[in-house]
């Protein structure tokens, strides 16, 4: 459950999805390996794409691989959801490519995604389990290619076609996740780097910046629910 009060920045994790309440902290330019649904909690959330066009709007959705970065000053609600589960094939219908005003989701709560969490339909259930299988400690792309009955050059193929990514990339999203939550129940950066599966501090901070516009000290406050400073 997500902390009411939007002052007080929160961090949770469910099934196919990840949330987040607070400010917008991820003010450079990235790309997310999973839908972002960003609601303002007042007002509007402004994002501006890669194309230097600013979108406003009530929710607006990124998909995933779009590059973009936040304006900073809106306290926002918002969720990552995984490009296999379920809630994603929704998103795909609608707001598969780019920033998109997405109305409809205005009011969207984690209830509303328990019950979407599970796998996707719409894509090749061998990338949908590839996908479950590569975060796993130890996954090799060939073991995973094999376990799924594909082989490496075929399931990259297939990865970038359906989800328009390698599935390395995937990895490190998932491993960002992990060590975020890390972070947030108070294991220091390194610590959380290892827990993630990164090589180190840096490995993790290079990672966290490419994929969400910041570094785990600038990440640290929200994660652990610091109150938001007076300016």
């Amino acid at each position: 459950m997500l902390d009411a009060d939007a002052s007080v920045p929160s961090f949770a994790v469910g099934a196919g999805y990840a949330a987040y309440r607070g400010p917008a902290i991820d003010v450079a330019a990235h790309r997310h390996a999973a839908f972002q649904v960003a609601i303002a909690v007042h007002g509007a959330v402004a994002i501006v794409d890669a194309a230097g066009i600013c979108h406003r709007g009530a929710a607006l959705v990124v998909a995933p691989m779009a590059r973009h970065r936040m304006l900073e000053g809106t306290d926002l609600l918002t969720f990552f959801v995984d490009p296999h589960c379920a809630f994603a094939d929704r998103l795909r219908e609608r707001h598969g490519d780019g920033v998109t005003a997405a109305p409809e989701l205005r009011d969207l709560t984690t209830t509303d995604l328990g019950p979407a969490a599970g796998p996707s339909r719409a894509l090749d259930p061998r990338i949908v389990a590839a996908m479950d299988a590569v975060s796993a400690p130890g996954a090799t792309m060939p073991g995973v290619a094999a376990r799924v009955g594909l082989s490496p050059q075929r399931l990259r193929a297939l990865a970038r076609k359906q989800v328009g990514m390698p599935l390395l990339r995937w990895r490190a999203w998932v491993r960002l996740r992990v060590a975020a939550e890390a972070l947030r129940d108070g294991r220091s950066i390194a610590d959380a780097a290892i827990t993630g599966g990164f090589a180190d501090q840096a490995h993790l901070t290079r990672w966290m910046r490419e994929m969400m516009g910041l570094t785990p000290t600038v990440a640290l406050p929200a994660l652990r629910g610091q109150p938001r400073r007076a300016t």
